[in-house]
């Protein structure tokens, strides 16, 4: 069967997406081909706006289509406590708990010498301007991986002499999780991690 290939080359474009394969992207093709014409010229609009607009809040490095992304501005803010997150979707992720009402700051990636990322390709300069005399914790809520805990590490040894606490997310065991079934790690975290009940 000969190929469509303006179809398989919107299913490349889609599978260029991070988490998307070959069979989603060939679905997300062909549910784009349902649009009316209307429709996929507002969909190839917002991808353009999106590339154009967007870009990284000069202060914490988050995404934002403004002058300075929403959670800066946010007067209500707790301006003493920062919590550096990898990416921007680590950010949507503590947003939707509602709980912690400090600042962030972005790093955009994790240390990783295998992947060629030191730490100057991080924004951990940006970082450590911010760290005045008004910050009085640095919350590293990197993943639990070798990755995010080498970054925590290099972090801390850096944040620590300038007078500012630096904390760690504690990680275990989740809810509904068997003990027996944890790894040695997340038991080690979930041991390190605990508090009085």
């Amino acid at each position: 069967m000969a190929e469509i290939e303006s179809l398989v080359h919107l299913a490349e474009q889609f599978g260029r997406l991070s988490g998307i394969g070959r069979k989603s992207a060939m679905r997300m093709a062909y549910s784009l081909l349902d649009f009316s014409d209307e429709e996929a010229a507002e969909f190839a609009r917002a991808i353009v706006e999106a590339k154009t607009n967007i870009h990284f809040c000069p202060i914490c490095q988050n995404l934002t289509d403004r002058d300075v992304c929403y959670v800066y501005n946010d007067l209500d803010r707790d301006r003493s406590v920062i919590c550096v997150v990898e990416d921007a979707r680590a950010v949507l992720s503590l947003e939707k708990v509602r709980e912690y009402r400090g600042l962030y700051h972005v790093l955009h990636g994790v240390i990783s010498p295998v992947n060629g990322i030191t730490p100057d390709k991080l924004k951990i300069k940006e970082l450590i301007s911010r760290l005045d005399e008004s910050v009085q914790e640095v919350i590293v809520a990197t993943n639990p991986t070798v990755e995010g805990e080498a970054t925590a590490m290099y972090l801390s040894r850096l944040i620590k002499p300038l007078g500012v606490k630096v904390t760690r997310l504690a990680y275990g065991i989740p809810v509904g999780a068997d003990l027996e079934y944890a790894d040695e790690v997340t038991l080690f975290r979930a041991l390190e991690g605990r508090r009085d009940f």
